[in-house]
């Protein structure tokens, strides 16, 4: 079985209008609301690409409720753990010239709730694939992801999506895949990386420091896959970006779905970025035909 795992999920709510004015009364033009939230993005492109997965995590209110409701009208399964606050709104604004966002405040998370989750985890079993993706509430402790690591079974594959305090701690419990973006990257060790080969050294440094795998990806310059074995570099498809929200959740999906069908690594990580590029083209997250048209595209070669 395949988990998501999101500590920090929202209702988002997409606005649209001709132009923002600063001070007044502005009128979208647009509005719709989607549940959000990295590793449910990730279980919504599992079930696009054909496969179940069961999404944890914590809501609450009505905004929980909404998140809840719509995932089980996309038939994704669900087993969140329920807080007395409301799960936060963040409102997303595009106008004709650029898109802005806030981010909404999380609910508390008391112990007990957070015991709840624990318990819940400790049932996954060795051939389960577990995914956590996302920031930690300001509530639970920066270390939690390594807290979970070290409380599930060794055997079972886990990926990380997250950065920060929260990637550092996670690193020593030893995640079968990272993904950083470069940016990501240049948080993490404080730096300035300028061409691939810097990306290369520090992806390779996440080794070092407890990864199995790291994905870095690079939007139009493609993404890295660095391991023990070598290092990969895979080619973006062709495409104009609409929506880049929910791209590097795609490229998660995507890898994911390869990992429980069996294939070997670079080609999880070909469609992973087919994945990825597909929902980047698109409003919405990527489909299986859109995936599979792109993947002819892709080009993973050894450096």
């Amino acid at each position: 079985m395949i988990y998501t795992l999101t500590l920090n999920p929202s209702v988002d709510l997409i606005v649209s209008l001709e132009r923002f004015v600063e001070g007044r009364v502005n009128l979208s033009e647009s509005e719709y609301k989607l549940p959000g939230g990295k590793g449910i993005n990730v279980s919504q492109v599992l079930k696009n690409l054909g496969h179940e997965s069961r999404a944890l995590g914590f809501v609450g209110g009505f905004t929980g409720r909404f998140i809840t409701d719509e995932l089980d009208r996309r038939e994704v399964e669900t087993d969140f753990v329920e807080v007395e606050g409301d799960t936060r709104i963040n409102i997303k604004m595009k106008d004709q010239r650029f898109e802005s966002e806030v981010n909404g405040n999380s609910p508390a998370i008391p112990q007990e709730r957070l015991e709840e989750l624990l318990r819940k985890l400790r049932e996954l079993k060795k051939d389960d694939l577990l995914i956590m993706s996302g920031s930690v509430p300001k509530t639970l402790p920066a270390d939690i992801y390594r807290q979970i690591l070290e409380g599930i079974d060794n055997d079972i594959r886990v990926v990380i999506d997250t950065k920060g305090a929260a990637l550092e701690e996670a690193l020593k419990g030893k995640p079968y895949l990272v993904k950083p973006n470069n940016h990501e990257l240049e948080d993490i060790f404080g730096v300035r990386i300028e061409t691939q080969e810097e990306i290369v050294r520090y992806g390779r440094k996440l080794l070092e420091m407890g990864a199995e795998n790291v994905v870095v990806s690079m939007a139009g310059d493609g993404a890295l896959l660095i391991n023990h074995q070598g290092t990969y570099f895979g080619s973006v498809p062709k495409g104009e970006v609409v929506n880049s929200v929910g791209a590097g959740d795609s490229l998660v999906g995507g890898f994911a779905s390869g990992m429980a069908e069996g294939l070997s690594i670079t080609e999880c990580f070909r469609r992973g970025i087919a994945s990825g590029s597909a929902s980047a083209f698109s409003e919405n997250l990527c489909t299986k035909m859109e995936v599979e048209e792109l993947m002819e595209q892709v080009r993973v070669e050894k450096l």
